[in-house]
């Protein structure tokens, strides 16, 4: 019976209805000192709030189940995309009620407002979508979900508890993996900006001989097979394969700066998953390196069909380090685990130019064996700074000493170039495309 009564208590909650109501009550009882001819109106304004009160209380409480809720999420989540999440209630009462939902989502969102409000016949059943957006890999721990039932009547309202406490992973962002997989199988790059490669020349992997289209390059025309069949054929070339694409991701503490929510590293992962992915998708062997103080994961260059999943094993546990990057050992562990010529793709971070110049000795040694691509950031701060107008003396100190880092900026560019280099600054919305652009101009040149 004590157990009994402790769930009717800690689950019956009191609605504003309900404090209205009686606040009316009190407020009759007060004026009946004043206004005689109420006579026994406060007694019947109480006693069928009462009435009303028990009957609430009975409605609610006869049906020990009278509702059903669960959480729709899927295996895992995607880091800094939209996942969507599902809660799935049913009504049991015999009566339409008025619900309110409350998923009890990991810290991680800092989110108190997860609150979906509804309203149910009887048996009706419905599913409550929702989005969420984390900006951490890592693991993400969901609690209950709590219902609380309203009837018609509305004075109190009964809380359901469904224990649905459970851990999802965050992944690097497999979303947009996807999307660039579906428009690279069916050669719409262009549609979500990269864009159109022009061919110098002809690659020299032969693939087979076609009949004549329209937009046939007429150079490649066969002519003992178009004499055989009477038609025009031409031959049809491929790009080459079984090409080694390493990403190379430093995790630095220059890596850590923060910019809408996710830090530089978790841009660079994210980006070094796509590359994978489409490199992958071109018939090519795509490998990984993380780099610190220290060698961290090495993924030798492969193109089996479980190389892109123990490349995003790897990715979703690497974090930043707080230590100078050691480019010594990366060159040696490059030299080591890279045989052949490959194309190199080093994501990094330069806020200065000697930063960089105390990297470019070991960079040059990497791009003696490899063809090595250096991708790092704009600071899109120092370049909003610089493109403001000043107003007052501060402002001109702040524009110049910020035009100053962006200019510098450039000349890592220039620097990188001198020394046959080929880099990307980028902004860190569009690193991916930028990165995948460069890769399938490179590939289009037959560079590596």
């Amino acid at each position: 019976m004590k157990k009994l009564f402790r769930l009717f208590y800690t689950n019956l909650f009191l609605t504003n209805r309900l404090f209205g109501a009686v606040a009316a009550c009190v407020v009759l009882y007060l004026l009946s000192f004043f206004f005689p001819w109420l006579g026994i109106m406060p007694d019947i304004a109480f006693y069928a709030l009462l009435a009303l009160l028990i009957a609430d209380l009975f409605i609610l409480y006869r049906v020990a189940d009278g509702m059903s809720a669960k959480r729709l999420a899927p295996e895992r989540l995607s880091n800094s995309d939209e996942n969507e999440l599902s809660i799935y209630i049913e009504n049991r009462y015999s009566f339409r009620i008025n619900t309110g939902i409350i998923d009890e989502i990991p810290a991680q969102f800092q989110k108190r407002d997860i609150w979906f409000a509804t309203t149910l016949a009887p048996g009706e059943r419905k599913q409550i979508n929702y989005i969420l957006r984390p900006t951490r890999r890592g693991e993400y721990e969901f609690g209950f979900i709590r219902v609380f039932v309203r009837s018609a009547i509305g004075l109190v309202s009964k809380r359901y508890n469904f224990e649905q406490a459970e851990t999802l992973p965050v992944y690097p962002s497999f979303l947009q993996m996807r999307k660039y997989e579906l428009m690279a199988i069916s050669n719409r790059l262009t549609e979500i900006g990269i864009k159109k490669i022009r061919r110098i020349g002809h690659s020299m992997e032969f693939e087979q001989v076609k009949s004549y289209v329209p937009g046939d390059d007429y150079r490649t025309i066969n002519w003992k097979a178009t004499a055989r069949r009477g038609d025009l054929m031409v031959n049809s070339y491929t790009d080459e394969k079984s090409q080694h694409v390493y990403c190379i991701i430093d995790k630095s503490r220059a890596m850590r700066m923060p910019f809408e929510g996710l830090s530089l590293l978790d841009y660079a992962i994210n980006a070094s998953l796509v590359l994978s992915n489409v490199a992958l998708l071109k018939e090519d062997k795509a490998g990984l390196i993380t780099v610190g103080e220290k060698i961290g994961s090495i993924v030798p260059a492969d193109k089996n069909y479980a190389q892109l999943n123990k490349i995003m094993e790897v990715l979703y546990k690497e974090k930043t380090r707080y230590l100078e990057t050691n480019m010594e050992a990366l060159y040696t562990t490059v030299r080591r685990v890279i045989k052949q010529r490959s194309l190199v793709v080093f994501f990094a971070n330069y806020e200065s130019l000697p930063a960089l110049q105390r990297q470019l000795p070991f960079l040059r040694r990497i791009a003696k064996f490899h063809l090595l691509l250096v991708v790092f950031f704009e600071n899109t701060e120092l370049k909003t700074l610089s493109e403001q107008p000043a107003k007052d003396v501060e402002g001109i100190y702040i524009k110049t000493i910020a035009e100053k880092f962006a200019y510098d900026k450039k000349l890592m560019v220039k620097e990188l170039a001198s020394h046959g280099i080929q880099s990307i600054l980028t902004s860190p919305q569009n690193l991916t495309i930028n990165t995948v652009n460069r890769y399938l101009e490179i590939k289009a040149k037959q560079k590596i």
